[in-house]
């Protein structure tokens, strides 16, 4: 899962969603250094990854993946997957998607003291280009891969992308639309064993 998924499924506590940001950031064994309620939230983003990372529909979708992109096919899924939740949102909650938003940068921005450099950089950018907002339109996928393949030491795999990405649209939204409602009830139960 990306970000907007990530702090939907924490939402509305608000520990849980810093901790949904800080979860891309903090590695290692949490052995309570950092405040209580962001650590519970990494728990949950790390818990909800690896749910999502073993389940038998997203497994299925990786392998409809073209042969040079099934390596990174957990990338590519995260960020389309955050699209599709963006598309469908009224399926998935009751508040308007931009109010959603506007009220998550103003959690984030409440809790940025906690949070680790790395997670106050992104924070930055996600107010700076209102990236939350953005998956409304497919573009944003392919754009924001070949961001992330920037990074890469050997080469960006990602320059290409949407040519093998695009024919896979409605398998992806398919996925999306039967697994989320799985993800967020999984969530709610991990939620409050935390």
């Amino acid at each position: 899962m990306n970000f907007l998924a990530h702090f939907h499924l924490a939402s509305p506590d608000a520990g849980l969603i810093a901790g949904g940001l800080e979860g891309d950031y903090f590695k290692g064994l949490l052995r309570g250094e950092l405040p209580l309620d962001l650590e519970r939230g990494i728990k949950l983003h790390r818990a909800i990854d690896a749910y999502t990372d073993e389940h038998s529909l997203v497994q299925q979708l990786r392998r409809e993946f073209p042969p040079n992109l099934r390596r990174y096919a957990g990338i590519l899924i995260d960020l389309s997957f955050d699209h599709y939740l963006s598309l469908h949102w009224s399926r998935f909650s009751d508040i308007p998607l931009a109010d959603f938003n506007t009220a998550t940068y103003r959690t984030l921005v409440e809790h940025e003291a906690s949070l680790s450099h790395g997670a106050r950089m992104m924070l930055a950018l996600l107010q700076e280009y209102d990236i939350l907002n953005l998956y409304l339109t497919w573009e944003t996928v392919p754009a924001t891969a070949a961001r992330i393949g920037e990074r890469f030491k050997c080469h960006n795999p990602f320059l290409d992308v949407n040519r093998g990405l695009s024919p896979l649209k409605g398998a992806l939204e398919h996925t999306f639309m039967n697994f989320y409602p799985q993800l967020q009830s999984y969530s709610k139960a991990q939620a409050k064993l935390l």
